[in-house]
């Protein structure tokens, strides 16, 4: 079991509350913000299930979540069977990126979607049009954000 602070404790639940928020499930929250809180870089499963008092499934299943996700990683150490979970936030820059960037999918239907409109619904299909347009800059300026930001 990680030993944490109450002040630590307190922090993984506020940061788990807002991810939740943002549309992630409570356990697989709860195993980030440990990840991201926790002062050992690297826990096993059993760290993570003893220290947030999960069940085997609920652990489980919010490592898969969190991997597909492509927030957190694992290692294995020579000798050892164990996997040691990590969290990728040092990676946010690149992650950042490709998550805007993937907008473009979204972008692309919504222009399909708008050409086999009906013509006739002229001021949705302007409201259509203005969004697209708007996320089409929004992915631009963003991308050139986090470009300048990588040669700080």
């Amino acid at each position: 079991m990680v030993q944490l602070t109450e002040k630590q404790k307190e922090l993984i639940e506020k940061f788990g509350v807002i991810q939740e928020q943002m549309g992630l499930a409570p356990a697989p929250s709860r195993v980030n913000s440990l990840l991201t809180i926790s002062d050992e870089n690297e826990l096993t499963f059993d760290d993570i299930r003893e220290t947030l008092n999960l069940s085997k499934s609920a652990t489980s299943n919010a490592l898969h979540v969190l991997i597909a996700l492509d927030r957190i990683g694992y290692k294995t150490k020579s000798g050892d069977r164990k996997k040691y979970f990590y969290s990728k936030l040092d990676q946010w820059k690149s992650k950042f990126k490709n998550d805007i960037l993937a907008l473009n999918g979204y972008i692309e239907m919504m222009k399909e979607i708008a050409i086999n409109r009906n013509p006739e619904t002229i001021e949705y299909n302007q409201k259509l049009d203005e969004l697209t347009n708007f996320m089409e800059y929004f992915i631009e300026e963003t991308v050139k954000i986090i470009d300048k930001w990588g040669h700080k």
